[in-house]
């Protein structure tokens, strides 16, 4: 970093000192529970001199498990990708405004979660439901891991409630679904041929502002030999949306790929997973009872309140756990 020339290139720059950071924090880490494993070491050489000191060890163990279960969690994470951003995209499914409005439930339980982490989000794309609720949303995730974190997420949520939508009071059963997708390098090998794509312009909706239903700013993109749609509008130029909604599809059709070799690799060692890809992977019950399971590992929670503002730790790391268990023969 200290060579002349690093900045003349600031986007690679700025990728080599998070690459930095990271290293750095994985360094602190380990100082860390070396320095910790040292005071335990004196703190049970006093307990056996009849030193009063329990309550100590059990705090120091405490954290020690803690900070240990972190790291192991960061070595799981050894994807190609698992070390960058995130880029998450929620859809509703059939339903109208009550599967609507369960999209921005999710919607606002992923950025609670990624504010109690301390990464950074932007919303890329966002459309309102008439009545309540997004038709869509997408957002870029930045913080360490983000997508190895995430990924496990990838799939279709259900809630079942009494719709506050219904007068008679009934209880519904509502899916959204949520895809996870590895914010990749510019130079990914990821071929998109001009004529393989419809650009169309449109101006951008929200809640108003300079440019916002002036200009055709919002761009889509349709990639027409998989029929995959991008939309991004919260750039003000048409030229920044084009180039965020690129970033999109180009991580669209690189996770398009994984999932077909994922899909021959299991295909050869025999069905690992209970479920396919794209199916429900939890449900969310708010009525008659409050419960959150999930159906890959089996991890549930009474506390529903606690998940919906963000508390996802527990499983998202059981979702880790899952994804590095060994197949069985």
């Amino acid at each position: 970093m200290s060579a002349p020339g690093f900045w003349d290139k600031p986007e690679a720059a700025q990728e080599l000192g998070r690459k930095r950071a990271r290293f750095e924090k994985r360094i602190q880490a380990g100082e860390a529970i070396e320095s910790k494993a040292e005071e335990l070491d004196v703190l049970l050489e006093l307990q056996r001199e009849g030193e009063h000191v329990d309550a100590d060890i059990e705090k120091l163990v405490d954290q020690l498990e803690a900070e240990i279960n972190a790291i192991e969690m960061t070595m799981k994470l050894s994807g190609e990708h698992d070390d960058r951003d995130a880029i998450v995209a929620i859809h509703p499914g059939a339903g109208g405004t009550e599967s609507q409005d369960w999209a921005e439930m999710l919607l606002r339980m992923y950025l609670r979660f990624c504010e109690r982490r301390g990464w950074s989000t932007e919303m890329v794309e966002y459309q309102a439901g008439e009545e309540a609720g997004i038709k869509s949303a997408t957002m870029m995730v930045r913080g360490d891991y983000a997508y190895g974190y995430l990924k496990s997420e990838h799939g279709v949520h259900r809630l079942v409630r009494i719709s506050p939508y219904d007068a008679a009071k009934r209880r519904h059963t509502s899916f959204a679904s949520v895809y996870i997708y590895p914010d990749i390098d510019e130079d990914i090998e990821i071929e998109i041929n001009d004529k393989d794509l419809r650009v169309d312009t449109y101006r951008s909706s929200g809640a108003g502002g300079q440019h916002v239903n002036v200009t055709d700013s919002a761009v889509r993109l349709t990639h027409l030999p998989t029929g995959i749609v991008v939309t991004c509008q919260n750039e003000r130029s048409q030229h920044k949306n084009r180039d965020v909604a690129m970033k999109l599809l180009r991580a669209r059709l690189y996770q398009v790929e994984v999932d077909k070799r994922q899909e021959a690799q299991e295909k050869l060692e025999g069905e690992k997973k209970d479920i396919a890809f794209g199916s429900q992977i939890r449900s969310y019950t708010l009525q008659p009872y409050q419960l959150v399971k999930d159906d890959r590992t089996h991890v549930e929670t009474g506390n529903i309140n606690a998940v919906l503002d963000g508390e996802l730790d527990q499983f998202i790391e059981a979702g880790i756990r899952w994804r590095n268990t060994p197949s069985e023969e």
